[in-house]
């Protein structure tokens, strides 16, 4: 069993590595600040549109038959963005790889749960799953720094070959998952595509006419909803602790994103810090995530998931805000600690408690829609603060997302019982 974990969380680990991985390396993949979001953003979008349709297709086609295609996709996507030589390809291929990366996420969390049907079992093991694979998102920036120093930006896509290898060996140890008849979304999926690469295009580009199109393409979603084979089923919905839980994991990955994006772009342009002392300058950030989680899910099954994410909402907002009134390399520590405290507590939080909101035969479906969630996050958090950026300061744009993280906080403390 802790054979399979280890695959299921490496597997997860590559696609939260390689959200952020680039996130130091940006300013030796391009100039300008555009074409640094779309780079950062290519990726998210794919990832975020695609992961209902992966949900879905997890629960239809069997969850260890998604997982391991996901696995060998991202491998060969991921060799061949190493070979990119024009960034209009680089991007095309990290949408690509976002693809690939959304096959991953719901299929490993319905193996997670066919592997441990004990409630506290399955929260324990989401923890050492989101320790492995929070490691992967906060670490990015930190082996992006030293692999782009010392051997150039094509070894972040590299690196991801062998630790793909690793997880497919580990994970054919993945008990069966009966598939089940159905048919794709089609309409759903094309109109989330739409609806959210519109609207990253009108915020990162300035432009207001692509809003119109993402509003109409977002209430096409919407009504597509409504029929038998929607991604996203409505009795989903009957649980308030899951719609609030998608909004909860958006803010989580607004703020998480968008402040990495800000800040490496500030330590490097502003401070004159090289990508390997940029990447080192995250370290605060990621120790937290290598250990947190365990203790998180433990926490979460003595206590619940309610307190955990609250907490970690308050520290994320609070360490947000200390950098944004800080130049001190000392309380950039302290600043980043807190927010990786935070991360760690709010994200295996609310994984559990959207799952547990879940009826059995969507478990697939429902870490869809949440990973689903945080990503379209991501991608707001990069094109909303890189937007913020452009126009004004460094910290003007980490003061709004310490306010939206504060919201979160909110979020999950009143309207619902987590």
């Amino acid at each position: 069993m802790a054979r399979l974990l280890t695959g299921l969380s490496l597997g997860y680990f590559l696609v939260m590595l390689d959200t952020t991985i680039v996130t130091v390396a940006l300013p030796a993949l391009s100039p300008s600040l555009p074409a640094q979001q779309w780079i950062s953003n290519g990726y998210t979008l794919t990832f975020a549109a695609f992961l209902l349709t992966a949900g879905a297709w997890s629960d239809r086609f069997g969850a260890r038959r998604v997982f391991s295609a996901g696995l060998v996709s991202f491998a060969v996507l991921s060799g061949l963005s190493a070979l990119s030589f024009s960034t209009p390809s680089l991007i095309a291929l990290r949408a690509l790889l976002g693809v690939a990366g959304a096959l991953l996420v719901p299929s490993s969390l319905s193996l997670i749960a066919a592997a441990y049907p004990v409630p506290a079992a399955r929260a324990k093991a989401m923890g050492v799953w989101a320790a492995v694979s929070g490691t992967g998102l906060v670490a990015g920036p930190l082996l992006g720094g030293l692999l782009t120093q010392a051997f150039g930006w094509r070894a972040i896509f590299l690196v991801n070959v062998p630790v793909a290898a690793v997880a497919f060996a580990l994970s054919r140890s993945a008990p069966p998952t009966p598939a089940k008849p159905g048919r794709t979304d089609l309409t759903g999926q094309v109109s989330a595509v739409v609806a959210l690469s519109a609207l990253t295009y009108a915020l990162i580009e300035s432009s207001w006419g692509p809003l119109l199109l993402s509003a109409a393409a977002a209430a096409v979603f919407v009504r597509s909803q409504r029929r038998p084979e929607a991604m996203l089923p409505a009795r989903l919905f009957r649980n308030r602790a899951f719609p609030l839980g998608l909004v909860a994991g958006a803010i989580v990955n607004f703020g998480l994103s968008g402040v990495l994006f800000v800040l490496s772009l500030y330590f490097q342009e502003t401070r004159g810090y090289p990508p390997s002392l940029t990447g080192l300058a995250f370290l605060p950030l990621t120790i937290p995530t290598a250990f947190n989680p365990i203790f998180t899910g433990r926490l979460v099954a003595r206590i619940g998931p309610r307190i955990p994410a609250v907490s970690g909402f308050s520290l994320m907002s609070a360490g947000t805000l200390l950098q944004a009134y800080s130049a001190s390399a000392v309380l950039s520590v302290v600043a980043l600690a807190l927010l990786g405290f935070g991360v760690s507590l709010a994200i295996p939080s609310l994984l559990t408690a959207v799952v547990a909101s879940a009826p059995p035969d969507l478990t697939g479906v429902a870490g869809g829609a949440l990973n689903a969630a945080r990503q379209t996050g991501a991608a707001l958090g990069v094109a909303i603060l890189g937007a913020l950026l452009a126009g004004t300061t460094t910290s003007i744009a980490l003061i709004a997302a310490a306010g939206l993280l504060l919201a979160g906080a909110l979020v999950v403390l009143f309207p619902i019982r987590l």
